[in-house]
């Protein structure tokens, strides 16, 4: 019904499943934001992340959709790990907040981080992999602050990132231009614009299966609809790694193991 890790390769899986995964440093608001393009609403006070692997599935003018999304937050001191999960990532959200200059600086390291290893993967140069080739948006939260409170300009941003980095100063909290956010999000990531949390009426897994049925049966409407499947679990590391060395990589006889490259 949905695209495994080990289906990744397969063509509908590329252009219909796609993995989303968000970086930046603790207490930024990365799970707000989540949690509004979930529609899951805005919670006040700080919890560590704790579910870091989502999936939704998305039923849009006949077609099905899936969206990993992984909160790689719990990865920041694990450097191999992390790039693991940036090898097998396709659409990337940067965030930080607009009253801490260090979690800027923490998305521009990042932002290199993931240019390199795409470039590396792809054998390109890393300034040609960045606009459009790696889909990445960075975010600055909390724009809902007194200036007064502001550690860092929009011009600074601009400057140490470039004019073509897809870039928002967003509000998880009064849900200041997120709908952007997520509208660019989807056409960067050749998405749907219907995946956008405002375009699709969010059912029950239970109602999306029914009406995936439906449509096969040829009954059914085409309103967009979409539904968390709270039963994902992120793939295993050596499903992820697999993923990205290949499935029939294999060792010569006589032939010593070489370093990985995930290190």
């Amino acid at each position: 019904t949905w695209c495994s890790p080990e289906e990744h390769n397969n063509p509908f899986c590329q252009s219909n499943c796609k993995r989303i995964v968000v970086l930046g440093a603790p207490r930024v608001g990365k799970t707000s934001i989540l949690r509004r393009y979930l529609r899951d609403g805005f919670v006040e006070e700080y919890n560590p992340t704790s579910e870091d692997f989502l999936r939704k599935l998305f039923r849009i003018r006949g077609e099905t959709y899936q969206i990993d999304i992984l909160d790689a937050s719990r990865e920041r001191d694990f450097p191999a790990k992390r790039r693991l999960s940036i090898l097998t990532g396709d659409i990337f959200l940067l965030v930080f907040s607009l009253d801490d200059r260090s979690s800027f600086e923490e998305v521009c390291a990042l932002r290199a981080e993931i240019l390199a290893a795409k470039s590396k993967l792809t054998k390109s140069v890393p300034e040609q992999c960045a606009p459009l080739r790696v889909p990445l948006l960075v975010c600055a939260n909390k724009v809902d602050l007194l200036e007064s409170e502001r550690a860092i300009s929009q011009a600074e941003v601009l400057q140490a990132l470039g004019e073509q980095c897809a870039y928002f100063e967003t509000s998880a909290k009064d849900s200041t231009n997120l709908d952007k956010l997520f509208e660019t999000l989807a056409k960067r990531g050749g998405l749907p614009t219907e995946t956008g949390p405002s375009q699709h009426r969010k059912v029950s897994l239970r109602s999306y299966q029914a009406m995936r049925m439906e449509r096969v049966m040829g009954k059914g409407t085409q309103t967009p609809c979409g539904a968390l499947y709270p039963l994902a679990r992120r793939p295993s590391f050596s499903t992820d790694l697999r993923q990205v060395i290949g499935p029939h990589t294999t060792r010569k006889s006589g032939k010593a193991l070489e370093k990985c490259q995930i290190q």
